[in-house]
């Protein structure tokens, strides 16, 4: 199923538009505007008509820290759902991050996954911040998937 293809690419997760920058030059600046907690609010892969088709059901978590380490899950209303980066219906993986505000890119640096094919992996995804709201897509060309997280009104200024 296509939309089984695009969820295990998530794992990875301005307004001025996508950049496909390599590594930011600057790992800490930027952190700020992504610190916090953030929750799911769609994932999905843009279809050959341009439209966004989301999977329902799907629940997961974002955590970026001040200090650089980050944190996903994602928990899958399948848990049939196994494949090179959901096993059993659920993905997770943690690091540290990198932010390049001036790209529009965070960097992920796993060190552990639920799939082990991804510990070691240097992942780039372009973002924006709209409101609440962070979009995460990849930096790949051939990649067609976008990642909607909400930050808890409670984390809206990365306090607990």
């Amino acid at each position: 199923m296509r939309a089984m293809r695009f969820l295990a690419l998530a794992t990875a997760v301005g307004i001025g538009g996508w950049a496909h920058a390599a590594h930011a030059q600057h790992p800490a600046a930027g952190r700020e505007r992504l610190t916090g907690a953030w929750h799911l609010v769609s994932l999905g892969e843009t279809n050959p008509k341009g439209r966004l088709e989301t999977v329902a059901g799907l629940k997961g978590a974002l955590i970026y820290t001040r200090d650089g380490h980050m944190s996903v899950q994602i928990q899958y209303p399948d848990a049939s759902v196994s494949n090179a980066y959901v096993l059993h219906g659920y993905e997770a993986s943690f690091g540290t991050y990198d932010v390049d505000p001036a790209a529009h890119t965070v960097t992920h640096h796993v060190e552990g996954s639920i799939t082990r094919g991804l510990v070691g992996k240097t992942l780039v995804r372009a973002y924006r911040l709209s409101g609440r709201r962070l979009i995460i897509r990849s930096t790949r060309p051939e990649e067609h998937w976008q990642v909607t997280w909400e930050r808890d009104e409670a984390h809206a200024n990365g306090t607990n």
